[in-house]
C-alpha cells in the first residue's frame, strides 16, 4: 500500500512539475489556457497571473442560470428581475425567478429612447438582458458601459470571442429596450448612459471572428444601425455643450445617485462641509427655508452651529443652529460625473460638482472615434452615402475640438468650461484620448507626449498631477485610462514611451499580485501598491477585476518580446509572498485566489 501511494505521489508531481513547464515555455499557448483558480499560492511569474485572468473570466461571467446575478452588493434591499415592458416573459427567467425565489416584474412602460425614464421604478431590481456578461466584480454585479469595452478586450484576447459577441448583443438589446447603453443594467442607471465604446467593441469582435474565417456581415449591418441610432443621443439636447457643437455629459434624473446611498452614505455630508469652507463651492449649498433663495434643494438636510471654542469646562456659546442642503443642480452634476465614470475627481470643479457644464476632452474623443468607426463601417457595407455624412461629421467635431479643446501653449488638451467660456487648466490624463481616437495632429501628438512627465510615476501613469483625496485623482491609475494613453501613444510612433510606462504599469499589477494573489480595479502608481486610502466615495479597492484583466492583455500582447521577456524574468525571480487567505465571496462576486 504504501509503494503504491509513493508511485502515485510520483507521478502526481511529475504531471505538475510537466504542466509549470509548459506555462513557462510560451506566452502565447500561457494566455490562451482557460483554467480554474486554484487553492495554492500563486507562482511568480508570468503563467500564474494570466491563468488567474484565464480563469477569472467564468468566475464574473454572470447569467440567469445563477442566482448570485440578481445580487446587488450597493444596496441594502433585495433585488427583483425587471423585463421590458410587454416583453414575454420566457421560461428560463420563470425558472430563475423560482429557484432564486425572486419577483419578476415588467418595467411600467415601454421605453423607446434615452430621457423617457426620470424616475426609475421602486423598489430597484435588475434589468434582464439576453446573454450572459461579465462583470466587473465585487459590488460591481452588473454589466458596465465602458468597463464592458475592456472587457471585451481581454476576452478577445484570451479567444472567448462567443462571449464577448454576446455582451455586444446585449448593448444592441439595452438600445431597443431601455433607451439607450446604460451605465449598466440596473432599474436605477436609466437615467444615464456611460462613455462610448460600442463601435470599438462591434469591430473588436467583428474583426476577431474574421480572422477566424468569418466575416459575418449581417452581424455588422445590425451593429451599424444599433450604434448609428445610440449615437444619436449625444448629439441633442441636453447633452449637447452649449453652442460648441460639442457634447457634454448629462444625468435625466434627479437627487442624490441611489447607488451612492449605501456604501458611500457619508459622500453628501462631505461634500457639504467641504462647500461651506471653500468658496469654490459655496454657491451648492443654500440654508432650508431662507427668504428669497430661488433655488431648488435636493438630498438631506444637514445642521450648521457656529460656537466659541471651548476655553474652560463651560459649555461654549453657539449661535442658533441652522439646516442646510445642497442645491438640485449640485446633484446633477455629481450624476453627469457618474455618466463620465470619473467618479470622484476634481476634475469638473471640487467633486465634480459642475461636470454638467463642461464639454469634455474625453467624451468628444470618443465621439469622433465613433464617427470614424461608423465611417469605416459604411464603406465596408456599401453605404456610401451614409460614408460621406460620417466623414463630415467626424471634421466637424475636429475641428472643434481644435478650436475649444487644444491649448498650443500648453501642448495639452482641457475641457471647456461653458459658463466661462475658458478652457480648463486642470491636467488630466484624457489629454492622451484625442491620440487614441486618432483625432490630434502629429504635432499635437508630439506635445502631449512631452508632457507625458507630468502623469508617469514609477507604477504608470497616474490620472492627474492633484492629490485630491478621491480616487479619480492622483496617486492612483486606473488600466483604463493606462491602456488608452499608451495605445495613443503607440499610435503616433512614441514607442519608447509606451513601451517603458506598459512595463510600469504591468510591473505594478503583477507585484501586487505577487503580494495577495489578486487582481485589482485601480493601483496607487506613486508607491506602486494597491493600497487605496480616499476620503470621499467607496472605500476599498475591489478585487476582480473585469477592465484591469483586459488592459493587462492588450498591454501585454502590444510589448516587443524583449520587453515581455525582461517583465517575465524580473517578476519570476522576484521574492514570494504567501497571500492572504481569501475566500470566494459568492454575493460580492470576488474571485478566490488561484
Amino acid at each position: 500500500m504504501k509503494m503504491a501511494f509513493v508511485a502515485a505521489f510520483r507521478r502526481r508531481l511529475l504531471w505538475v512539475l510537466l504542466v509549470v513547464l509548459l506555462l513557462e515555455g510560451s506566452l502565447e499557448n500561457v494566455s490562451a489556457q482557460a483554467g480554474q483558480p486554484q487553492s495554492t499560492p500563486p507562482q511568480n511569474g508570468l503563467p500564474s497571473i494570466l491563468q488567474y485572468i484565464s480563469s477569472s473570466w467564468d468566475t464574473l461571467t454572470r447569467s440567469l442560470g445563477a442566482c448570485q446575478t440578481l445580487v446587488d452588493p450597493k444596496l441594502v434591499e433585495g433585488s427583483i428581475l425587471y423585463v421590458p415592458s410587454q416583453f414575454p416573459v420566457s421560461k428560463a427567467v420563470k425558472e430563475t425567478s423560482e429557484r432564486c425565489k425572486v419577483q419578476v416584474k415588467e418595467l411600467p412602460k415601454v421605453i423607446t429612447g434615452p430621457g423617457e425614464v426620470t424616475t426609475p421604478p421602486t423598489p430597484p431590481g435588475l434589468l434582464y438582458l439576453s446573454n450572459s456578461y461579465v462583470v466587473p466584480g465585487g459590488r460591481f454585479n452588473e454589466m458596465y458601459g465602458w468597463d464592458s469595452y475592456f472587457i471585451v478586450r481581454g476576452l478577445v484576447e484570451n479567444d472567448r470571442i462567443e462571449l464577448a459577441r454576446g455582451m455586444v448583443e446585449n448593448f444592441f438589446f439595452e438600445i431597443e429596450h431601455y433607451g439607450t447603453i446604460l451605465n449598466a443594467n440596473r432599474t436605477y442607471y436609466l437615467t444615464r448612459s456611460q462613455p462610448p465604446f460600442l463601435t470599438s467593441m462591434i469591430l473588436a469582435v467583428y474583426e476577431a471572428e474574421k480572422k477566424k474565417g468569418k466575416d459575418d456581415k449581417e452581424w455588422l449591418e445590425k451593429g451599424y444601425r444599433y450604434a448609428s441610432h445610440d449615437y444619436q443621443m449625444w448629439n441633442r439636447a441636453p447633452h449637447t455643450a452649449g453652442d460648441t457643437g460639442l457634447a457634454r455629459y448629462f444625468d435625466f434624473g434627479e437627487g442624490p445617485a441611489p447607488e451612492s446611498l449605501k456604501d458611500e452614505s457619508h459622500l453628501y455630508r462631505l461634500v457639504t462641509d467641504y462647500f461651506l469652507l471653500h468658496s469654490a463651492g459655496r454657491d451648492y449649498v443654500a440654508e432650508v427655508g431662507a427668504p428669497k433663495r430661488d433655488v431648488a434643494l435636493a438630498g438631506d438636510q444637514y445642521t450648521v452651529e457656529v460656537c466659541d471654542v471651548a476655553r474652560t469646562m463651560a459649555r461654549p456659546t453657539c449661535e442658533p443652529a441652522s439646516k442646510v442642503s445642497l442645491i438640485a443642480d449640485y446633484y446633477k452634476g455629481d450624476r453627469a460625473m457618474r455618466e463620465s465614470g470619473f467618479d470622484i475627481s476634481f476634475r469638473f470643479g471640487p467633486y465634480g460638482a459642475a461636470t454638467h457644464h463642461y464639454a469634455p476632452v474625453c467624451l468628444n474623443s470618443l465621439l469622433y472615434k465613433t464617427e470614424k468607426d461608423l465611417q469605416r463601417m459604411s464603406e465596408m457595407l456599401g453605404h456610401h452615402e451614409d460614408t460621406a455624412r460620417w466623414e463630415q461629421a467626424a471634421s466637424e467635431r475636429k475641428e472643434r475640438v481644435n478650436r475649444y479643446l487644444w491649448d498650443s501653449q500648453r501642448g495639452m488638451f482641457y475641457d471647456y468650461n461653458l459658463d466661462s467660456q475658458n478652457r480648463s487648466e486642470y491636467n488630466y490624463i484624457t489629454t492622451f484620448y484625442p491620440l487614441w481616437a486618432g483625432l490630434a495632429s502629429d504635432d499635437q501628438a508630439k506635445a502631449v507626449a512631452k508632457n507625458l512627465q507630468v502623469f508617469e510615476h514609477p507604477g504608470g501613469l497616474a490620472m492627474s498631477d492633484s492629490d485630491k483625496g478621491v480616487q479619480w485623482e492622483l496617486p492612483y491609475g486606473w488600466p483604463p485610462t493606462e491602456l488608452l494613453a499608451i495605445e495613443g501613444l503607440r499610435r503616433y510612433g512614441f514607442n519608447d514611451d509606451a513601451n517603458r510606462t506598459s512595463y510600469e504599469f504591468l510591473s505594478t499589477v503583477m507585484e501586487n499580485f505577487r503580494h495577495d494573489g489578486t487582481i485589482r480595479e485601480k493601483y496607487n502608481v506613486v508607491t506602486r501598491s494597491s493600497e487605496s486610502h480616499v476620503a470621499a466615495g467607496y472605500q476599498q479597492n475591489v478585487v476582480g477585476f473585469g477592465w484591469t484583466n483586459g488592459a493587462f492583455l492588450a498591454l501585454l500582447h502590444a510589448l516587443p518580446q524583449e520587453w515581455v521577456g525582461r517583465l517575465s524574468k524580473e517578476q519570476a525571480s522576484a521574492p514570494e509572498h504567501d497571500p492572504p487567505a481569501v475566500e470566494y465571496d459568492v454575493a460580492a462576486s470576488t474571485p478566490s485566489l488561484p
